[in-house]
Formats: structure tokens, C-alpha cells, sequence
């Protein structure tokens, strides 16, 4: 499949940060714009510096950047651009991450945050006609009782969402460490989705599953070191939101070729195709289908498969997946 044929097929993304889509062009803008010193003298520096050797050195590097992110024009901006991509890519749908602490520990109020990313969503519906939903989510790194603040703070929004995330520093922080939380979560009726089994181990996935009821797994590639898992994964149908670049960028994997995502699918997994971050990772979410397609030698019919799983991984209404299927058949 080329890369005109994949832009005119629907798809859905599941996995995607909205401050990672801060591409240079526009973090220079706003440092200018907000009076913010950056410690790089141009876009090409910027670039070199997207070279990472693990999570954390991505993480470093990301909540750097938010720091140009300080008004609701500038997370209307930065939603607008990315949901403008959507578009031109063929995403019909997308469920969008954000990191509310990440924001308030800067000052930056919750309402400020939401504001500006909800009027670019409602904006993109109208003027679009494309479907988007946003998830909050907890940074791991930070303790439970910040994360149970946050979900205080949270409350006059929660009809702008359709679920809430669990996300940043995997390794030593388990999800159980945020059990009690994630029941609050569900009290109020909102999904869960959570990043496990990316840098951290396939336990981290059970923990999510048990310890969370996580619906939806953001990462999970390394299930496969635990075949009770999988068998339960492939049971249930709990999706896993896979983001190939991103896998590459912080070394899960050496290189595409080397990814276990044909082992995924083979072994009747829900996996679906995100770009994560993809102003850092160095592609958005038709790159990451085709340059992890052609390395993994998958077929039409796969990736066709890989678009469809988007669908049925997604949180929207039935009747919306169904339409959202057919259309995709009829492409």
C-alpha cells in the first residue's frame, strides 16, 4: 500500500499526546510569543537534541517543552494544528491525550488547559467534520495523592472526556500505586486506559488489567513475555495501542524490522497503530502504519486490519464504530 492509498482510508488514533505534537517551528513561536528562553539557537538544534536513549531522556526533553505553553490560545493553537493533520492523514476519529499536571505545576490552571484544546475539538467537528474526544492523564512519576488533587481539579470537566490516562515514567511505578484513583474514575463512568508494558514489564500490564480495570492498553508490547497474558488479552479483546516510532526512538526495539508487531497481530492481538509523540518520534500516524507495515512485510489486508481495530478499540458509541467500519469497507 502507498501512502496516497492509506490517506484516503478512515482510521482512528488512540495514542497520541497533544503537547508531543509541538513540532520546532511552532515551540519557537511561542517561546518568542510568551517570553520563554529556549537552550537552543535554532530549529536544527531542536532536532539534534530528539535523540534519545531512554523514557526518561525523551520526558526531560518533552516537559521542557511544554514550558512555551502558557495560555488557552497556545493549547488551541497546538490542538488546531494537530487535529488540521488528522485531517489531511484520514483520521476520522481521535482520542486525545493530556497531561494536566504537567501544566499546573507550571501555574497553569486546568481551565486554561481544557479551554483551549476543547474549542479547537468543538471547532474541528464543525469546520472538519472530524470526531475527537480528550483523556486526562496521571503522571506516574508523581504520587497518588497529586494524582487524586488532580482528579479534584478535574471534576467541572468531566464531560468534556471520555476516559482517563495513566502515563509518563513506567519503571518503578506500578499501576497498583494508583488503585484507588482509577476507582474514582470509574465511579463517575469514564474509561481507563494506561501505559504498561512498553519500558516496564508484562506485569505492569496485569496490573493494569486488575489493579486499574484498565480498558484499553497504551503500549503493551511486551505481553508476549507472558502467555497467560496474551490468552487473556486476545480473550477479553483489550486493545493495545501500539506506537511503532516511538518503540524505536526509545530503544523497546532496535529498529522496526526487529518490532514484535507481526507477532502481535499473529497471535489474534487488538493491536492498533498511533504516533505517540510524533514531533519527537519524526512521523505521524500514516508514517508509522507504512514504515512499520513495510519492515514487518505486512500486507494490504493487515493493515487494513490494523484500521479496523482502531475502530473497535475506540470509545465511541457502537452504532458510530459500525458507520466508521462500513465506511472503511467501502474504501
Amino acid at each position: 500500500m502507498d501512502f496516497a492509498t492509506l490517506k484516503q482510508l478512515p482510521k482512528a488514533e488512540l495514542h497520541l499526546h497533544i503537547e508531543g505534537t509541538l513540532e520546532p517551528e511552532m515551540l519557537f513561536q511561542l517561546a518568542d510569543k510568551n517570553q520563554v528562553v529556549l537552550p537552543y539557537a535554532d530549529i536544527d538544534a531542536v532536532r539534534a537534541a530528539y535523540q534519545f536513549n531512554s523514557l526518561q531522556d525523551f520526558l526531560d526533553l518533552y516537559y521542557q517543552g511544554m514550558s512555551v505553553l502558557q495560555t488557552a490560545s497556545d493549547f488551541y493553537d497546538l490542538t488546531w494544528a494537530y487535529l488540521e493533520r488528522c485531517q489531511a492523514d484520514g483520521v476520522v476519529h481521535t482520542e486525545i491525550f493530556f497531561d494536566p499536571q504537567g501544566h499546573t505545576v507550571r501555574g497553569i490552571a486546568i481551565d486554561v488547559v481544557i479551554d483551549g484544546i476543547s474549542r479547537a475539538i468543538a471547532q474541528a467537528h464543525t469546520q472538519l467534520g472530524l470526531s475527537a474526544s480528550l483523556i486526562p492523564c496521571f503522571l506516574r512519576h508523581l504520587s497518588e495523592q497529586d494524582a487524586l488533587d488532580t482528579w479534584q481539579e478535574l471534576q467541572p470537566h468531566l464531560a468534556h472526556f471520555v476516559a482517563v490516562g495513566l502515563d509518563s515514567s513506567e519503571l518503578g511505578h506500578p499501576p497498583e500505586k494508583f488503585e484507588r484513583v482509577f476507582a474514582l474514575v470509574r465511579d463517575a463512568g469514564l474509561k481507563v486506559v494506561a501505559h504498561a508494558g512498553e519500558e516496564g514489564p508484562a506485569a505492569y500490564i496485569l496490573g493494569a488489567l486488575d489493579s486499574l480495570k484498565a480498558d484499553r492498553i497504551d503500549h503493551g508490547v511486551r505481553c508476549l513475555e507472558d502467555k497467560a497474558l496474551v490468552d487473556r488479552l486476545v480473550a477479553e479483546q483489550i486493545p493495545l495501542t501500539v506506537c511503532p516510532f516511538s518503540n524505536i526512538k526509545l530503544k523497546v526495539f532496535a529498529d522496526l524490522a526487529s518490532s514484535n508487531l507481526q507477532a502481535l497481530l499473529d497471535a489474534g492481538l487488538c493491536v492498533t497503530i498511533n504516533s505517540d509523540d510524533p514531533a519527537y518520534f519524526g512521523g505521524y500516524i500514516n508514517d508509522n502504519i507504512l514504515q512499520a507495515a513495510a519492515a514487518q512485510q505486512l500486507n494490504d489486508e493487515q493493515i487494513r486490519v490494523l484500521l479496523g481495530n482502531s475502530f473497535k478499540a475506540s470509545f465511541l458509541p457502537e452504532e458510530q464504530k459500525q458507520a466508521f467500519l462500513q465506511q472503511l469497507a467501502e474504501c
